[in-house]
């Protein structure tokens, strides 16, 4: 039997080598200088304004404490705005510096030129107008107080809020040149502040002491509101906004984000990547339009609906019914034109099932969708067939 000698096998194999590859002696390193063409130095290359401008690879921590957003060269070290880049599949035109920008909200870097307002003014226009030729083309006969709140349930403040969450967008507790590019970035509103007034109702008559005029329908919210039907809020003095930095909710900040990234992706990628991104992001989210529909008077609403379209006048009749004289009857009633039935409903009592058949006869109507669905948006791009005229409803009922 041959004799094996443990100590040899415990150094090269148990313990870890602390050097495993081969040392190269220093007159072996060879390196060749000579080259076909003349590589410029430092001091041709660039001329001294341009070396004055360009930012050295590491800041020291005094200087990034007084910036007020992270430096532009910290976005290609970031593993959390890679992993954001990766998870919501960006294409590769829109690089992470650009990405880092739209997550600095105004608070935080009141720059223009380092914050993400310019984009997110972009991305907020983007955003109407493709979800309001989308929610139209597809239900061309909603009311215009339902299409609001469509527009609201898509791409209102509440819903970008929900969608960065979803995206695994975490907030900074404060901004500064310190944080990882990843985090978005916002100076938080003070405890205890005034938010300003609430929202206004959907639909009002009050009047509005700040224009001195008096709201007389729905109607006037589309040329004086915004694109929710909110009141549009005045323009404040830049004098007075760069003074004091005002604080912002974690929700504007999440609103102003998504905005920014929409506008970002449109200007770095195009047209394509960014319809291509709102369907992914933003229309495929499944709204029932039928739960927004709030009706005060259905009956008249109905019969003021069948006198504009030239329908005959609407009758309930009653379809079935079961325990009439019990503790727990059934009506069933229908909503008739003519003989054509326009809708149905049941209910405990006769009245309650009246007005539910007139509710279903009106979201019938209200909810008819065309089966090839074309947006306007089409036409912009190459090759796109001849445009077909789509329905246009008159409006909404003048009661």
């Amino acid at each position: 039997m041959k004799r094996l000698r443990l100590l040899r096998w415990s150094d090269t194999v148990l313990s870890p080598r602390t050097r495993p590859r081969t040392i190269i002696p220093p007159q072996c390193q060879c390196r060749r200088w000579e080259s076909a063409t003349h590589q410029p130095s430092l001091r041709e290359a660039h001329s001294p304004k341009d070396v004055q401008g360009q930012l050295p690879d590491t800041l020291s921590e005094e200087h990034l404490l007084r910036l007020p957003s992270p430096p532009i060269q910290a976005a290609s070290s970031s593993a959390k705005l890679a992993a954001l880049h990766a998870r919501l599949q960006l294409p590769s035109r829109l690089p992470l510096q650009v990405l880092a920008r739209t997550l600095v909200d105004p608070s935080a870097d009141p720059s223009p030129q380092f914050n993400n307002n310019p984009f997110s003014i972009l991305g907020n226009d983007l955003l109407g107008y493709y979800t309001s030729e989308y929610i139209i083309c597809r239900y061309p006969r909603l009311p215009l107080a339902v299409v609001f709140a469509a527009m609201y349930a898509y791409v209102g403040p509440k819903a970008l809020a929900a969608i960065t969450r979803e995206w695994g967008v975490e907030a900074a507790a404060h901004p500064g040149g310190e944080v990882d590019p990843g985090y978005l970035q916002f100076r938080r509103v003070a405890p205890e502040s005034d938010m300003g007034p609430k929202p206004s109702a959907l639909i009002s008559t009050t009047p509005d002491a700040s224009s001195g005029w008096k709201r007389r329908g729905i109607s006037s919210r589309t040329v004086y509101d915004d694109e929710f039907g909110d009141v549009q809020q005045p323009a404040k003095d830049k004098k007075a906004s760069s003074t004091a930095i005002e604080g912002v909710t974690e929700e504007k900040a999440s609103t102003n984000f998504v905005r920014a990234l929409t506008g970002a992706l449109y200007l770095h990628s195009g047209r394509a990547a960014v319809k291509s991104f709102f369907r992914e992001h933003f229309m495929s989210r499944q709204l029932n339009i039928a739960s927004l529909f709030n009706f005060r008077h259905p009956q008249r609403d109905l019969s003021r609906l069948c006198a504009r379209e030239g329908f005959q006048s609407p009758v309930a009749r009653i379809v079935s019914e079961t325990g009439r004289k019990s503790r727990h009857p059934v009506f069933v009633i229908g909503v008739f034109s003519g003989h054509e039935k326009l809708g149905e409903g049941a209910g405990s009592s006769l009245d309650e099932a009246r007005i539910c058949a007139a509710v279903a006869a009106l979201k019938g109507w209200y909810l008819y969708s065309p089966t090839e669905l074309r947006v306007p948006s089409e036409m912009e791009e190459p090759g796109a067939r001849k445009w077909d005229r789509m329905l246009v409803d008159p409006g909404d009922i003048v009661v």
